[in-house]
Order: structure tokens, then C-alpha cells, then sequence
């Protein structure tokens, strides 16, 4: 059985640039994409998928806002945060003081990606 996965990002190249990397891994089935934190949270509601990829910085609700909104409706979401290399140290140190489970930064590296996907997925709660 495949995992489900929410992408979330206010780029469509970069959800793109997700979704190829998760279409080669049959073990990840990508069920909504979200331009903002608030229909990250919508979709999160109505796909309960096992895994959500959150961008940090986006319009109307950014990544931590929606990593709150989240966890306050799952504690147990497992949540992967994506950064922009600089300038958002701050956040995903804060993102992960809150409850994300790791922080993959762009540009990506497909195969960091996968194992990182892999372990947040594997672990317990």
C-alpha cells in the first residue's frame, strides 16, 4: 500500500519538481496539491494523507501558521517542512520546535528526498 501524500508549495515548478520525484517511488501516492497554508489545511482535512509537504514561506498562510492548524487537528501529522536555501533558518528551526518531523531544502536531491520521506513515515506517533 502506498503512502498518501499532500504537496503544498505557492510554486507549481517546485510541486512539479515533487511529484516526479515521489512518481518514481511506488511506495508514495501524491493525493492534493495546495498553493497556501489554508487549503493545506482544507485538503489535510478531507485526504487525511500520511505525509504533508509544507513550504514555509507562502501567501494567505504561511508554512508555520499552517503546521499549527495542522497539528492542533492531528498531534501525530507527520510533517515535512520545505525551505529555500537561506534566510529561513529561523522558521525551520521554529517549524521543527513545533512539531515537523524534518526539513528538506531546495534545490532538491532526489534520493535526500526519498530517505528522508521514508524515515519520517517509519517512525512511531
Amino acid at each position: 500500500m502506498s503512502s498518501r501524500v499532500l504537496l503544498v508549495d505557492d510554486s507549481v515548478s517546485v510541486g512539479r519538481q515533487l511529484e516526479r520525484i515521489l512518481a518514481d517511488h511506488p511506495a508514495y501516492e501524491v493525493v492534493g496539491h495546495a498553493q497556501n497554508g489554508a487549503e493545506a489545511v482544507k485538503l489535510f482535512a478531507s485526504k487525511k494523507p500520511e505525509l504533508i509537504v509544507l513550504d514555509i514561506v507562502m501567501p494567505v498562510m504561511d508554512g508555520l501558521q499552517a503546521l499549527r492548524a495542522i497539528l492542533s487537528m492531528d498531534e501525530n501529522a507527520r510533517v515535512v517542512m520545505v525551505s529555500s536555501v537561506g534566510g529561513v533558518g529561523e522558521k525551520a528551526a521554529e517549524a521543527l520546535r513545533l512539531g515537523a518531523r524534518a526539513v528538506i531544502s531546495k534545490p532538491f536531491e532526489p534520493k535526500e528526498v526519498i530517505s528522508t520521506f521514508d524515515r519520517v513515515l517509519a517512525e512511531e506517533g
